[in-house]
Order: structure tokens, then C-alpha cells, then sequence
């Protein structure tokens, strides 16, 4: 059976095509600059071809990729009729999905009402899912949700303490979000650690521009940093995560901000970038550190405090851990963040082995031998958890 997963953004689309019979990556690739002048880069393998094209909208580029995997030079697929499925990233399900699902009018519905509590995913999410409808209207669509894995997170950890009233009219909570990236690596430490998922305590930190960390008890996760949107939690690149919600008025006030602009200023401009003052990037970051620069040291300082934070506290909420995951840009690459935010856990039974650490987007357990709590590096698959559900769902 042949998948091709899509992650739909506002301006790009991402795509792999995937034999599950194998789980086999076929190609990949990304279509930039939607409805500006549109950027095709594609991979076989080894083979990368990139191209200029028109892309007016996201059906065009939706025709391109699927012109691109028949390509006799490029593609890999001789007729439409070889793509047996697609399965969709969608960000946001709200309390309506626990699960992915096969897409109907119904289902496209939700998610359109799910936009107001993911402005902007959801509306480009399901420009793609109707797109692929309208040009491969026989291929069966399946929407996975980055909030699903959340959906077993108890009352007590998804409530917000504000009148009950808002919970009920509005559906105000956490609901979470990197869900499909959490339950890989997850159920991977797992595997690797050669134990029953469903025995094991586990914190997964994505740590990526955008960054999460969950608690995943006994296979289920019971809470994580995000919350409503992917604002509240972690210092992220650009994102200011936890903040006094007194703060935002006052920066109102002292900025003359509408409060549109105090919204782009906490998700574009703040986080890493907006402590340092240099980058989002954390290899920019700690080259200026190197240099002496003190707020970008600051920066680093904060982000690696408030990961520890938020492990100690969803210690606490599981009543121990057995395994803490780094994952994503950061967690899988930067290898002074994991050395810094596991000098916070020693009292834990973190105990690292800093030669296993030195190594970037690889498998591996960098704790000592002996260690009571295992630290891993997995790199995180998300593509491959959307394409293994809708496998699931159109089997069943």
C-alpha cells in the first residue's frame, strides 16, 4: 500500500510517499512560496530535483507533486491509481477527535470549526485535504491530528482556572499539540529500551523552533506544555511561551499595540530570538555566547531551565520516570542543550555519558551504564505515525 502524506502550511506543502508494505520512504519533498511565484524541491533518494513553477494555490501545487511522483525521470510511480490513500496533518481536532479519522463533509466541518482555535493551520490544513478531494476524488483521505495523542490528558490537567462557563460555552483548555512526534518517540524508547510501552514512564521533549515536552504514562499522555494554542509552555524561538497574563495589557499600553500585533509580538518576536536579541537559531546563539554576548547566554540560560522545569514537574505528575526522549531541530542536534538540561535531573538518576552525547540525529542512549532514569536521543518520524494511521484507518 502506497501512502502520500501532506502537511499543509499557509505558503508550503510538505509531502512523502511511503511503502507501508515495508514502510519504505519513496520520495519527499516541500513546495515553497504558495501563491507567490512557487519552489518544487524533490527527493529520491539521492536525487534531488528542484524547480521554478507556478503555484497559484494549493491545488496547483498539489498537481505538481503529483506530476513530479509520475515523472518518468524523478517519480517513482507509473499511474495515478498507485497512490492507495492520503493521510493529512491536521493541527488542530478540538475535543471532537480522539483519533484520526476518514475524511467526509462531516469531518472537513470540524475541522473548519476547529480554525478559530488554530487560525493558522487549520484553514491551510484543509485547503490541502479539499484540494486532493477535488483531484483524486476515488483515493480515500484520512486526517491525523497533532492534538489526538492529548485527547487521555485528565480534567484536572487540561482544565484552565477561569470561570467554568468558558470551558463549557467556548471550549477553553489545553489541548496540546506535536502529538504525532510524542507518540513516536515514545513508543520508540520503548523498542529501544526493550519494555512494554504501557509499563514505562516517559518524558518526550520536542525541542524544535516550536517546542513541546509531554508525559507519557503507561503508553497515554496525561499532560504537556502546550496548551490552547502552541503558545503557552516552553521559550521557544520565536514564541514567548508561560507569561504573566498581567504582562500582556501592560506591553499593550506601553507599545500602543492593537491586539493583533501584542499576538504576533509573543509568537514572531519574543522566545529565544527576543531574549538574545541575535537569532532563533541556536547555533547563532551560542556562537555570540561564545563571544561574550550576555543575552544571548541569558537566552540559553532560560530555555535550558525551563525544560528541566517542566521534566521535574511532569515527574512529579507521573510519580517517577523511567526514560526522558530528546527530539526535533534542537533536541536531536544541539548537544550542549541536552548536557545543560540533564545537569538540572542528577537527582533524579540522570547520570550522562558525554561521549555518548556527541552525536547529532542519531538513535541513542547517552545515559551510563547503571543510570536509574535512561536518556535518549530519537529522531522523531511524524510523517511515518500519519501514514501508519491511515494505513490503519482505510484497512479498516
Amino acid at each position: 500500500m502506497n501512502i502520500l502524506v501532506l502537511n499543509c502550511g499557509s505558503s508550503s506543502l510538505k509531502y512523502q510517499l511511503l511503502n507501508m508494505d515495508t514502510e519504505t520512504l519513496l520520495v519527499k519533498g516541500l513546495c515553497e512560496r504558495i501563491g507567490i511565484d512557487g519552489f518544487l524541491k524533490h527527493e529520491r533518494g539521492d536525487q534531488v530535483y528542484e524547480a521554478n513553477l507556478p503555484m497559484p494555490d494549493h491545488e496547483a501545487a498539489v498537481k505538481i507533486v503529483l506530476d513530479a511522483l509520475l515523472d518518468a525521470e524523478h517519480g517513482v510511480l507509473k499511474s495515478m491509481d498507485e497512490i492507495h490513500a492520503v493521510g493529512h496533518r491536521v493541527v488542530h481536532g478540538g475535543e471532537q477527535f480522539s483519533d484520526s479519522i476518514l475524511i467526509d463533509e462531516e469531518v472537513e466541518h470540524v475541522i473548519h470549526k476547529c480554525g478559530d482555535l488554530a487560525p493558522l493551520h487549520n484553514p491551510s490544513n484543509l485547503v490541502g485535504i479539499r484540494a486532493c478531494k477535488h483531484i483524486m476524488p476515488n483515493v480515500p483521505q484520512v486526517a491525523v491530528f497533532d492534538t489526538a495523542f492529548h485527547s487521555s490528558m485528565p480534567k484536572k490537567a487540561y482544565l484552565y482556572a477561569i470561570p467554568y462557563e468558558y470551558y463549557e460555552k467556548h471550549k477553553i483548555r489545553k489541548y496540546g499539540f506535536h502529538g504525532t512526534s510524542h507518540k513516536y518517540v515514545s513508543m520508540r524508547a520503548a523498542e529501544l529500551l526493550n519494555k512494554p510501552y504501557d509499563e514505562l514512564k516517559i518524558i518526550t521533549c520536542h525541542l524544535g523552533n516550536g517546542a513541546s515536552i509531554c508525559a507519557v504514562d503507561c503508553g497515554r499522555s496525561v499532560d504537556t506544555s502546550m496548551g490552547m494554542t502552541p503558545l503557552e509552555g516552553l521559550i521557544m524561538g520565536t514564541r514567548s511561551g508561560d507569561i504573566d497574563p498581567a504582562v500582556i495589557p501592560f506591553i499593550m499600553q506601553k507599545g500602543h499595540l492593537t491586539v493583533q500585533e501584542t499576538i504576533d509580538l509573543l509568537n514572531k518576536k519574543s522566545g529565544v530570538l527576543g531574549v538574545s536579541g541575535v537569532s532563533s537559531d541556536f547555533r547563532d546563539i551560542g556562537a555570540a555566547a561564545a563571544e561574550g554576548n550576555e543575552q544571548a547566554q541569558a537566552a540559553l540560560d532560560s530555555y535550558w531551565y525551563r525544560v528541566a522545569r517542566y521534566i521535574g514537574s511532569y515527574t512529579a505528575s507521573m510519580n517517577g520516570v523511567d526514560a526522558i526522549v530528546f527530539t526535533a531541530g534542537v533536541g536531536e542536534n544541539h548537544i550542549q542543550t541536552r548536557e545543560e538540561v540533564c545537569k538540572y535531573l542528577t537527582y533524579l538518576g540522570v547520570d550522562v555519558d558525554t561521549a555518548k552525547n556527541d552525536v547529532r540525529g542519531k538513535e541513542v542512549d547517552f545515559s551510563k551504564d547503571g543510570a536509574k532514569v535512561r536518556t535518549l536521543v530519537i529522531p522523531t518520524n511524524e510523517e511515518l505515525v500519519i501514514a501508519r494511521d491511515t494505513k490503519r484507518i482505510v484497512s479498516n
